[in-house]
């Protein structure tokens, strides 16, 4: 009895110190931005607003499941917290700061752990740079009515949508005027319920948008911007390598994006900047923005890809078309040579200081040797090169940042320094629905242009060397759906006990030699995958269960992929 006694005392006082000290671990916080880039960006918001007004910044409120928890892009950018219902406060009369955070949710953070609460004020200031940390149980209109005294300063908020987890501005646009005209909903948006609020609350007190003034700053990157856009373009690249090498006839388009997305996460990314285009054969094609990927590649057709990762709340947009059979048919070739011949001549004359349609115009009277030297096979392919070099058919896209198709905007003025923007040259045959495209994400430099993916192959015959050579998908096929049927049956669970019990000897005697020589294994086998040697250039593959991680020479420098295979930061 006694010693019963002594245990439940035991527990009774080590239970509290078990449940103190983890819930004492520190708090999460973003590792890309020192607090020094934060007040950069906050003293060029005080410059733009004056010594008269106040910025009142919202973030994401908490999330309503179990999906991956996101700050948005704006507020982010501002101070790197996650935090949910957080709110930032920059005064232009003082030039302060203000973080707003809740309370300590200690049942959110006992399921998710810990984020940045108003209890640790001290290391919120430390690493955001923050002048001052208020809980939001404290900010109420009161508090906001004292804070802003008399003569009441201008409010600037942000009033257009906020980007969320693979969000752009024009497509939240559309779902919020989809939702205006809806009879039975017409809520307002989030921006705009605060808005409201702001002036019910404060009828005095004059309210401006502080959008256009985020979208000047988040149009040219800094530094660590680039490296995060860098990464997560040579993620992207890296991911449509293994997509080329596991495509054949038979194949599905989903399990591209799988190879693709195995390729992100693996490497440290935790969202995809965009839900992924996986579009083979021209009907699919032809639908720009085709998301479905349930098609299986059939032999003759093309496979359009344009997929790439959120890493670090930064992403890319690169694209390429590749033929099923591992062969470019005479039109195909004929038509995305042409295409790719207009995206050289534009991106030899990228370069800071210069308008985008100078460029075309450089790039137009470089093509007319192209157009003597190429014989199209028909009027109408001839027709569809011309239009596209008179009209740039897209070449000069949207910029590219925290979203795919971030905010801000590039060809107004000339070029400058740190402009993120992606090339996107696309050949319409509407006579036949034919639609070609290459899509890679450039940054400005002092001198000229990088091309974040140009290890990436665009010459057709480098494109063909990749096509079915072989990759994740074929070391791990799915299983098969006799094998699935088979795992709900008796016998199958009687012998996955045998399996259980068997040793490794036992396993290597019955499958190895088998995984050796077709080079993949079953995801319902516990022996090792082999990985197949590869000798050739342009292999791009980690293979599972494998040291031998190989970059091609010819497409990726050495040094490159050493930056890629590592855990540290991007360079």
């Amino acid at each position: 009895m006694m010693r019963r006694w002594y245990a439940v005392m035991l527990m009774v006082v080590l239970f509290p110190m078990l449940v103190f000290g983890r819930s004492q671990s520190r708090p999460y916080y973003q590792s890309h931005f020192p607090p020094e880039e934060f007040k950069a960006r906050w003293n060029k918001i005080f410059d733009k607003i004056g010594p008269q007004a106040v910025a009142i910044v919202q973030g994401a409120p908490q999330v309503g499941g179990f999906i991956y928890p996101r700050q948005t892009n704006e507020f982010y950018y501002l101070c790197g917290v996650e935090t949910p219902q957080s709110y930032l406060i920059l005064d232009g009369r003082t030039r302060r700061v203000t973080l707003v955070l809740p309370p300590r949710n200690p049942r959110l953070e006992s399921a998710e752990g810990r984020v940045l609460s108003a209890e640790d004020a001290e290391l919120a200031k430390q690493l955001t740079g923050a002048d001052e940390v208020l809980s939001t149980s404290a900010m109420t209109a009161e508090w906001l009515r004292q804070f802003l005294g008399r003569p009441a300063p201008m409010i600037y908020t942000p009033m257009a949508p906020a980007e969320g987890a693979a969000q752009s501005r024009g497509e939240l646009l559309a779902a919020q005027a989809s939702i205006a005209l809806d009879y039975w909903d017409g809520r307002p948006s989030r921006e705009a319920h605060f808005v409201g609020l702001l002036r019910t609350r404060f009828p005095q007190v004059e309210v401006r948008d502080l959008s256009p003034i985020l979208d000047e700053l988040r149009s040219v990157k800094s530094p660590r911007e680039i490296a995060l856009i860098r990464r997560a373009s040579q993620l992207a690249g890296l991911g449509l390598i293994e997509a080329m090498k596991a495509t054949r006839p038979g194949v599905y388009e989903y399990q591209l994006d799988a190879v693709a997305r195995y390729v992100f996460l693996v490497h440290g990314a935790r969202l995809e900047g965009y839900r992924s285009i996986v579009a083979s054969g021209t009907a699919n094609i032809w639908n720009i923005h085709y998301y479905r990927n349930l098609d299986q590649l059939k032999e003759g057709d093309l496979v359009l890809m344009d997929y790439a990762p959120d890493y670090g709340y930064y992403t890319s947009d690169v694209a390429r078309m590749w033929p099923v059979s591992g062969r470019f048919s005479p039109w195909q070739r004929e038509l995305l040579q042409f295409v790719l011949e207009y995206r050289k001549a534009i991106l030899a004359r990228i370069r800071p200081g210069v308008t985008v349609q100078t460029i075309m115009d450089e790039a137009k009277v470089a093509m007319g040797e192209v157009f003597r030297r190429t014989q199209f096979s028909k009027p109408i392919y001839e027709r569809a090169a011309r239009r596209l070099v008179e009209t740039g058919g897209g070449v000069f896209s949207h910029p590219v940042g925290m979203a795919v198709h971030d905010v801000g905007t590039y060809t107004r003025d000339v070029l400058k320094p740190g402009q993120v923007f992606s090339i996107d040259p696309q050949l319409r045959v509407p006579e036949e629905n034919l639609y070609l495209r290459y899509e890679d994400v450039v940054v400005v430099t002092e001198t000229g242009v990088e091309n974040f993916t140009d290890f990436l192959p665009s010459e057709l015959d480098d494109i063909e060397k990749l096509v079915g050579r072989g990759g994740l998908l074929q070391v791990a096929p799915p299983v098969s759906e006799d094998e699935l049927r088979r795992l709900s049956e008796p016998n199958r669970r009687t012998a996955n006990r045998a399996a259980e019990k068997a040793t490794p000897a036992d396993r290597t005697a019955r499958g190895a030699n088998e995984h050796r020589e077709d080079k993949h294994f079953s995801l319902l086998d516990s022996s090792s995958p082999q990985a197949p040697e590869v000798e050739s250039p342009g292999d791009a593959s980690i293979w599972t269960g494998s040291r031998r991680r190989s970059i091609s020479d010819h497409w990726i420098p050495r040094d490159f992929a050493c930056a890629v295979m590592s855990g540290g930061e991007p360079d």
